[in-house]
Protein backbone atom coordinates (compact mmCIF):
# COMPACT_ATOMS: atom_id res chain seq x y z
CA UNK A 1 0.00 0.00 0.00
CA UNK A 2 1.20 3.39 -1.24
CA UNK A 3 0.77 6.13 1.59
CA UNK A 4 1.93 9.64 0.27
CA UNK A 5 1.09 13.45 0.45
CA UNK A 6 2.20 16.34 -0.89
CA UNK A 7 3.69 18.85 1.50
CA UNK A 8 4.20 22.65 0.96
CA UNK A 9 2.50 25.95 2.03
CA UNK A 10 -0.05 27.09 0.08
CA UNK A 11 -1.03 23.46 -1.00
CA UNK A 12 -4.57 23.63 -1.86
CA UNK A 13 -4.13 24.36 -5.68
CA UNK A 14 -1.86 21.33 -5.90
CA UNK A 15 -2.50 18.84 -8.81
CA UNK A 16 -0.76 16.20 -7.12
CA UNK A 17 -3.44 13.88 -5.55
CA UNK A 18 -5.20 14.42 -8.97
CA UNK A 19 -1.86 12.99 -10.59
CA UNK A 20 -0.87 10.55 -8.59
CA UNK A 21 -3.87 8.77 -7.30
CA UNK A 22 -5.25 8.67 -11.16
CA UNK A 23 -1.79 7.09 -11.99
CA UNK A 24 -1.90 4.43 -8.92
CA UNK A 25 -5.87 3.66 -9.85
CA UNK A 26 -4.39 3.18 -13.91
CA UNK A 27 -1.64 1.41 -12.69
CA UNK A 28 -3.97 -0.63 -10.12
CA UNK A 29 -1.55 -0.04 -7.19
CA UNK A 30 -3.41 0.48 -4.34
CA UNK A 31 -2.52 4.10 -2.57
CA UNK A 32 -3.61 7.10 -1.41
CA UNK A 33 -2.46 10.31 -2.17
CA UNK A 34 -3.32 13.63 -0.25
CA UNK A 35 -2.01 17.47 -0.13
CA UNK A 36 -1.27 18.41 3.56
CA UNK A 37 -0.42 21.97 4.31
CA UNK A 38 3.24 22.24 6.08
CA UNK A 39 4.40 25.58 6.71
CA UNK A 40 7.66 26.57 6.82
CA UNK A 41 9.07 25.85 10.14
CA UNK A 42 6.84 23.04 10.67
CA UNK A 43 8.16 20.16 8.60
CA UNK A 44 10.28 18.55 11.64
CA UNK A 45 7.69 18.24 13.77
CA UNK A 46 5.49 16.99 10.69
CA UNK A 47 7.78 14.29 9.77
CA UNK A 48 8.62 12.93 13.22
CA UNK A 49 5.16 12.15 14.28
CA UNK A 50 4.61 10.01 10.83
CA UNK A 51 4.24 6.12 11.60
CA UNK A 52 5.54 3.75 9.47
CA UNK A 53 2.47 3.44 7.07
CA UNK A 54 3.98 6.36 5.52
CA UNK A 55 5.63 5.49 2.06
CA UNK A 56 6.76 8.83 1.38
CA UNK A 57 6.51 12.90 0.31
CA UNK A 58 6.54 14.87 -2.14
CA UNK A 59 7.97 18.69 -1.37
CA UNK A 60 6.88 22.10 -2.55
CA UNK A 61 7.82 25.54 -1.50
CA UNK A 62 8.74 26.14 1.01
CA UNK A 63 10.02 23.35 2.20
CA UNK A 64 12.60 22.11 -0.52
CA UNK A 65 15.46 23.52 1.32
CA UNK A 66 14.41 22.63 4.94
CA UNK A 67 13.82 18.67 4.36
CA UNK A 68 17.78 18.69 3.90
CA UNK A 69 18.03 19.49 7.39
CA UNK A 70 15.10 16.91 8.10
CA UNK A 71 16.24 13.73 6.45
CA UNK A 72 18.04 11.40 7.87
CA UNK A 73 20.01 11.33 4.72
CA UNK A 74 20.87 13.32 1.52
CA UNK A 75 20.93 11.73 -1.98
CA UNK A 76 24.18 13.30 -3.51
CA UNK A 77 22.62 15.41 -6.34
CA UNK A 78 20.48 16.87 -3.57
CA UNK A 79 22.95 17.52 -1.35
CA UNK A 80 24.67 19.27 -4.81
CA UNK A 81 21.64 21.64 -5.05
CA UNK A 82 20.89 22.27 -1.85
CA UNK A 83 17.41 21.17 -2.53
CA UNK A 84 15.15 18.23 -2.53
CA UNK A 85 11.12 17.59 -3.63
CA UNK A 86 10.93 13.47 -2.78
CA UNK A 87 11.41 12.27 0.61
CA UNK A 88 10.95 8.39 0.55
CA UNK A 89 11.21 5.87 3.55
CA UNK A 90 14.32 3.66 3.33
CA UNK A 91 16.28 1.26 5.56
CA UNK A 92 18.31 3.93 7.14
CA UNK A 93 15.58 6.18 8.10
CA UNK A 94 14.31 9.14 5.92
CA UNK A 95 15.72 9.69 2.22
CA UNK A 96 15.90 13.11 0.53
CA UNK A 97 16.11 13.28 -3.07
CA UNK A 98 14.91 14.97 -6.05
CA UNK A 99 13.20 14.50 -9.22
CA UNK A 100 13.14 18.10 -10.29
CA UNK A 101 16.12 17.67 -12.63
CA UNK A 102 14.81 14.51 -13.64
CA UNK A 103 11.94 16.61 -14.65
CA UNK A 104 13.84 19.53 -16.27
CA UNK A 105 15.57 16.88 -18.80
CA UNK A 106 12.56 14.35 -19.45
CA UNK A 107 10.49 17.81 -20.44
CA UNK A 108 13.29 19.11 -22.53
CA UNK A 109 13.80 15.46 -24.10
CA UNK A 110 10.29 15.07 -24.64
CA UNK A 111 9.99 18.44 -26.64
CA UNK A 112 13.29 17.71 -28.47
CA UNK A 113 15.01 20.88 -26.58
CA UNK A 114 18.96 19.18 -26.23
CA UNK A 115 20.91 20.72 -28.56
CA UNK A 116 21.82 23.75 -26.74
CA UNK A 117 24.80 26.01 -25.50
CA UNK A 118 23.35 28.50 -23.62
CA UNK A 119 20.45 29.23 -21.40
CA UNK A 120 19.20 31.95 -19.16
CA UNK A 121 17.58 31.11 -16.01
CA UNK A 122 15.52 33.34 -13.74
CA UNK A 123 15.78 32.75 -10.42
CA UNK A 124 17.95 31.20 -8.27
CA UNK A 125 16.11 29.07 -5.85
CA UNK A 126 15.37 25.55 -5.37
CA UNK A 127 13.96 24.96 -8.56
CA UNK A 128 16.34 27.08 -9.93
CA UNK A 129 19.28 25.02 -9.26
CA UNK A 130 17.82 21.96 -10.19
CA UNK A 131 17.16 24.17 -13.75
CA UNK A 132 21.03 24.66 -13.69
CA UNK A 133 21.67 21.17 -12.92
CA UNK A 134 20.13 19.57 -15.82
CA UNK A 135 21.61 21.75 -18.16
CA UNK A 136 24.98 22.21 -17.18
CA UNK A 137 28.18 20.47 -19.10
CA UNK A 138 30.81 21.68 -20.40
CA UNK A 139 30.97 24.78 -22.76
CA UNK A 140 27.54 25.84 -21.57
CA UNK A 141 27.00 29.64 -21.45
CA UNK A 142 24.50 29.94 -18.59
CA UNK A 143 23.45 33.46 -17.54
CA UNK A 144 21.35 33.91 -14.39
CA UNK A 145 18.93 37.05 -13.81
CA UNK A 146 18.15 36.97 -10.36
CA UNK A 147 17.55 39.23 -7.20
CA UNK A 148 19.32 36.92 -4.44
CA UNK A 149 22.82 37.87 -4.80
CA UNK A 150 23.93 35.73 -1.96
CA UNK A 151 22.61 32.48 -4.22
CA UNK A 152 25.40 33.02 -6.70
CA UNK A 153 27.71 30.19 -4.93
CA UNK A 154 25.17 27.92 -4.52
CA UNK A 155 24.03 28.47 -8.77
CA UNK A 156 27.75 27.79 -9.38
CA UNK A 157 27.89 24.97 -7.27
CA UNK A 158 24.55 23.41 -9.06
CA UNK A 159 26.56 23.59 -12.63
CA UNK A 160 30.19 23.89 -12.00
CA UNK A 161 31.24 22.43 -15.91
CA UNK A 162 28.91 25.91 -16.72
CA UNK A 163 30.47 29.09 -17.70
CA UNK A 164 27.64 30.96 -15.67
CA UNK A 165 27.21 34.93 -15.76
CA UNK A 166 25.05 36.72 -13.22
CA UNK A 167 22.66 39.45 -14.17
CA UNK A 168 21.24 41.84 -11.71
CA UNK A 169 16.75 41.65 -11.43
CA UNK A 170 16.38 45.01 -14.01
CA UNK A 171 18.94 43.78 -16.41
CA UNK A 172 17.17 42.96 -20.57
CA UNK A 173 17.03 39.03 -20.63
CA UNK A 174 20.16 37.76 -22.43
CA UNK A 175 19.60 35.96 -25.95
CA UNK A 176 20.30 32.27 -25.61
CA UNK A 177 18.51 29.46 -27.33
CA UNK A 178 16.86 28.74 -24.04
CA UNK A 179 14.92 30.35 -21.12
CA UNK A 180 13.75 28.93 -18.10
CA UNK A 181 11.35 30.72 -15.40
CA UNK A 182 11.53 29.69 -12.64
CA UNK A 183 10.35 32.64 -10.28
CA UNK A 184 6.69 32.49 -8.60
CA UNK A 185 3.55 33.53 -10.19
CA UNK A 186 3.70 37.18 -11.58
CA UNK A 187 7.04 37.90 -10.70
CA UNK A 188 9.06 37.79 -14.03
CA UNK A 189 5.58 39.73 -15.64
CA UNK A 190 7.98 42.71 -16.65
CA UNK A 191 10.07 40.99 -18.59
CA UNK A 192 7.32 40.57 -21.02
CA UNK A 193 7.59 43.76 -21.94
CA UNK A 194 10.88 43.16 -23.91
CA UNK A 195 9.49 40.78 -25.76
CA UNK A 196 9.51 41.90 -29.68
CA UNK A 197 8.02 39.82 -33.02
CA UNK A 198 10.34 37.12 -34.19
CA UNK A 199 11.90 35.55 -31.31
CA UNK A 200 14.23 32.47 -31.34
CA UNK A 201 14.28 29.84 -28.84
CA UNK A 202 12.36 27.72 -26.06
CA UNK A 203 11.04 29.24 -23.34
CA UNK A 204 10.48 26.97 -20.07
CA UNK A 205 7.70 28.10 -17.57
CA UNK A 206 7.81 26.11 -14.59
CA UNK A 207 4.81 27.28 -13.47
CA UNK A 208 0.94 25.44 -14.61
CA UNK A 209 -1.20 27.49 -12.53
CA UNK A 210 -1.97 30.16 -13.39
CA UNK A 211 -1.68 29.47 -17.27
CA UNK A 212 -0.92 31.08 -19.28
CA UNK A 213 1.77 33.58 -17.67
CA UNK A 214 2.31 36.83 -19.33
CA UNK A 215 6.00 36.42 -19.62
CA UNK A 216 4.84 32.58 -21.80
CA UNK A 217 1.90 33.99 -23.52
CA UNK A 218 3.85 37.18 -24.95
CA UNK A 219 7.08 34.68 -25.96
CA UNK A 220 4.34 32.38 -28.33
CA UNK A 221 2.78 35.21 -29.52
CA UNK A 222 6.06 36.50 -30.70
CA UNK A 223 6.54 33.29 -32.47
CA UNK A 224 8.76 31.37 -29.67
CA UNK A 225 8.54 27.74 -28.71
CA UNK A 226 6.61 27.17 -25.28
CA UNK A 227 7.18 24.33 -22.81
CA UNK A 228 4.33 24.99 -20.09
CA UNK A 229 5.06 24.43 -16.17
CA UNK A 230 2.54 20.98 -16.29
CA UNK A 231 5.08 19.00 -17.97
CA UNK A 232 7.22 20.01 -15.95
CA UNK A 233 5.22 18.44 -13.05
CA UNK A 234 4.04 15.56 -14.75
CA UNK A 235 7.47 14.68 -15.16
CA UNK A 236 9.12 14.76 -11.81
CA UNK A 237 5.69 13.50 -10.87
CA UNK A 238 6.54 10.22 -12.97
CA UNK A 239 9.51 9.51 -11.67
CA UNK A 240 8.49 10.01 -7.60
CA UNK A 241 5.36 7.67 -9.23
CA UNK A 242 8.38 5.44 -9.66
CA UNK A 243 9.96 5.42 -6.06
CA UNK A 244 7.31 5.46 -4.11
CA UNK A 245 6.00 2.23 -6.36
CA UNK A 246 9.79 0.20 -5.90
CA UNK A 247 8.92 -0.97 -9.54
CA UNK A 248 8.92 0.63 -12.89
CA UNK A 249 6.42 2.13 -13.82
CA UNK A 250 4.20 2.83 -17.49
CA UNK A 251 5.21 6.04 -18.42
CA UNK A 252 4.85 6.41 -21.84
CA UNK A 253 1.38 4.96 -21.31
CA UNK A 254 0.89 7.77 -18.18
CA UNK A 255 2.17 10.77 -19.51
CA UNK A 256 -1.20 11.66 -22.30
CA UNK A 257 -3.61 10.27 -19.42
CA UNK A 258 -2.19 12.60 -16.75
CA UNK A 259 -1.55 15.34 -19.52
CA UNK A 260 -5.38 14.67 -20.12
CA UNK A 261 -6.43 15.19 -16.61
CA UNK A 262 -4.37 17.96 -15.60
CA UNK A 263 -5.17 20.09 -18.57
CA UNK A 264 -9.24 19.00 -17.94
CA UNK A 265 -8.61 20.08 -14.16
CA UNK A 266 -6.70 23.18 -14.97
CA UNK A 267 -9.56 24.27 -17.13
CA UNK A 268 -12.46 23.70 -15.25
Amino acid sequence: MIRAAVLGSPIAHSLSPLLHNTAYEFLELPAEYSAVEVASGQLAQFIAARDDTWTGFSLTMPLKEEILEVADAVDAVALQIQSANTLVRSVAGWQALTTDVEGFHEALKFHNVENFDSVTIIGSGATARAAAYACDRSGMSMHVVHRSVHRASSMRNAAPRSEIQFHNWLSQLPKTELIINTTPASVADQFASQMQEGVHGTYFESLYNPWPTKLSAKWGEAGGKVIDGLDLLLFQGLAQMRIFAGCDIRSQELYPLLRRVGLASLNS
